[in-house]
Protein backbone atom coordinates (compact mmCIF):
# COMPACT_ATOMS: atom_id res chain seq x y z
CA UNK A 1 0.00 0.00 0.00
CA UNK A 2 1.65 3.27 -0.97
CA UNK A 3 1.03 5.79 1.82
CA UNK A 4 2.35 9.50 2.72
CA UNK A 5 4.47 9.85 6.17
CA UNK A 6 3.24 12.64 8.53
CA UNK A 7 6.66 12.50 10.38
CA UNK A 8 9.87 10.48 10.56
CA UNK A 9 9.08 6.55 11.36
CA UNK A 10 12.24 4.36 12.16
CA UNK A 11 13.30 2.10 9.20
CA UNK A 12 10.22 3.30 6.74
CA UNK A 13 10.71 7.09 5.90
CA UNK A 14 11.13 10.60 6.85
CA UNK A 15 8.17 13.33 6.95
CA UNK A 16 6.45 13.37 2.87
CA UNK A 17 8.06 10.37 2.04
CA UNK A 18 5.75 8.60 0.06
CA UNK A 19 6.60 4.66 0.60
CA UNK A 20 5.04 1.25 0.21
CA UNK A 21 4.29 -0.87 3.44
CA UNK A 22 2.59 -3.76 4.12
CA UNK A 23 -1.41 -3.05 4.29
CA UNK A 24 -2.02 -4.17 7.58
CA UNK A 25 0.75 -1.41 8.86
CA UNK A 26 -0.99 1.26 7.31
CA UNK A 27 -4.29 0.16 8.07
CA UNK A 28 -3.96 -0.96 11.79
CA UNK A 29 -0.89 1.56 13.26
CA UNK A 30 0.43 4.23 10.59
CA UNK A 31 -3.51 5.24 9.24
CA UNK A 32 -5.07 5.09 12.48
CA UNK A 33 -2.12 6.80 14.79
CA UNK A 34 -2.01 9.94 12.53
CA UNK A 35 1.61 9.11 11.35
CA UNK A 36 0.51 8.87 7.63
CA UNK A 37 -2.37 8.94 5.09
CA UNK A 38 -3.20 6.74 1.72
CA UNK A 39 -1.35 8.49 -1.38
CA UNK A 40 -4.05 9.74 -3.29
CA UNK A 41 -3.44 12.83 -5.47
CA UNK A 42 -5.64 14.97 -3.27
CA UNK A 43 -3.59 13.95 -0.21
CA UNK A 44 -0.62 14.47 -1.74
CA UNK A 45 -1.51 17.93 -3.06
CA UNK A 46 -2.97 18.58 0.44
CA UNK A 47 0.46 17.74 2.18
CA UNK A 48 2.52 20.43 0.06
CA UNK A 49 0.41 22.58 1.01
CA UNK A 50 0.95 21.92 4.90
CA UNK A 51 4.28 20.71 5.03
CA UNK A 52 5.65 23.74 6.38
CA UNK A 53 3.23 23.45 9.42
CA UNK A 54 3.70 19.78 9.59
CA UNK A 55 7.86 20.32 9.66
CA UNK A 56 7.24 23.00 12.24
CA UNK A 57 5.06 20.70 14.33
CA UNK A 58 8.41 17.88 14.06
CA UNK A 59 10.82 19.92 14.78
CA UNK A 60 8.70 21.07 18.30
CA UNK A 61 8.58 17.33 19.07
CA UNK A 62 11.76 16.94 18.29
CA UNK A 63 13.00 19.98 20.39
CA UNK A 64 10.72 19.08 23.42
CA UNK A 65 11.88 15.19 23.35
CA UNK A 66 15.91 16.45 23.06
CA UNK A 67 14.82 18.53 25.96
CA UNK A 68 13.36 15.59 28.17
CA UNK A 69 16.35 13.12 27.36
CA UNK A 70 18.86 15.56 28.18
CA UNK A 71 17.28 15.97 31.90
CA UNK A 72 16.81 12.28 31.87
CA UNK A 73 19.89 11.55 30.14
CA UNK A 74 22.33 10.12 33.52
CA UNK A 75 19.17 9.00 35.85
CA UNK A 76 19.55 6.77 38.31
CA UNK A 77 15.96 5.13 39.07
CA UNK A 78 15.99 2.71 42.66
CA UNK A 79 13.18 0.36 42.55
CA UNK A 80 12.41 -2.23 45.16
CA UNK A 81 11.00 -5.58 44.69
CA UNK A 82 11.15 -8.72 46.75
CA UNK A 83 14.12 -11.18 46.54
CA UNK A 84 15.50 -14.33 47.41
CA UNK A 85 19.00 -14.59 49.25
CA UNK A 86 20.84 -15.38 45.36
CA UNK A 87 19.80 -11.62 43.96
CA UNK A 88 16.86 -13.58 42.03
CA UNK A 89 13.57 -11.45 42.05
CA UNK A 90 10.22 -12.70 42.86
CA UNK A 91 8.51 -11.84 39.82
CA UNK A 92 10.31 -9.43 37.63
CA UNK A 93 10.54 -5.27 36.99
CA UNK A 94 8.77 -4.31 33.78
CA UNK A 95 8.61 -1.22 31.95
CA UNK A 96 5.39 -0.26 33.40
CA UNK A 97 7.05 -0.15 37.07
CA UNK A 98 10.22 2.12 35.41
CA UNK A 99 7.45 4.59 34.04
CA UNK A 100 5.71 4.63 37.53
CA UNK A 101 9.08 5.16 39.00
CA UNK A 102 9.77 8.02 36.43
CA UNK A 103 6.58 9.59 37.11
CA UNK A 104 7.36 9.77 40.98
CA UNK A 105 10.06 11.54 39.71
CA UNK A 106 8.48 14.10 37.88
CA UNK A 107 9.25 12.62 34.21
CA UNK A 108 6.24 11.34 31.66
CA UNK A 109 8.06 8.69 29.67
CA UNK A 110 5.44 6.29 27.49
CA UNK A 111 6.07 2.16 28.46
CA UNK A 112 7.19 1.81 24.77
CA UNK A 113 9.66 4.43 25.05
CA UNK A 114 11.58 2.25 27.58
CA UNK A 115 14.06 -0.31 25.52
CA UNK A 116 14.80 -3.32 27.77
CA UNK A 117 16.31 -5.69 25.17
CA UNK A 118 17.18 -8.51 27.74
CA UNK A 119 13.68 -8.73 28.86
CA UNK A 120 11.80 -7.81 32.02
CA UNK A 121 14.93 -7.31 34.43
CA UNK A 122 15.04 -10.39 37.44
CA UNK A 123 17.78 -9.67 39.13
CA UNK A 124 19.04 -7.20 41.81
CA UNK A 125 21.39 -4.94 40.80
CA UNK A 126 22.36 -1.93 38.57
CA UNK A 127 20.71 -2.25 34.71
CA UNK A 128 21.70 0.40 32.04
CA UNK A 129 18.63 0.84 29.94
CA UNK A 130 17.63 3.22 26.96
CA UNK A 131 14.79 5.24 27.15
CA UNK A 132 13.71 6.39 23.12
CA UNK A 133 11.48 9.59 23.51
CA UNK A 134 11.84 9.97 19.93
CA UNK A 135 13.34 8.54 16.66
CA UNK A 136 16.14 10.88 17.03
CA UNK A 137 16.28 11.59 20.78
CA UNK A 138 17.70 8.90 23.28
CA UNK A 139 18.44 8.60 26.98
CA UNK A 140 20.33 6.42 28.94
CA UNK A 141 19.09 5.77 32.28
CA UNK A 142 20.30 3.34 35.03
CA UNK A 143 17.82 1.50 36.86
CA UNK A 144 18.76 0.06 39.94
CA UNK A 145 16.99 -2.86 41.87
CA UNK A 146 16.96 -3.19 45.44
CA UNK A 147 16.38 -6.83 47.16
CA UNK A 148 13.29 -6.85 49.43
CA UNK A 149 13.80 -9.94 51.89
CA UNK A 150 10.37 -10.43 53.38
CA UNK A 151 10.95 -12.40 56.63
CA UNK A 152 8.21 -14.57 58.54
Amino acid sequence: MQIILLEKIVNVGNLGDVVKVKHGYARNYLIPQGKAKRATPENVKLLEAKRAELETIAADKFAASQGQAARLEGLVVQITQKAGVDGRLFGSVTNVDIVEALKVQGFAVGKADIRMPTGPLKHVGDHPLVVALHTDAHANITVTVIGEHGGQ
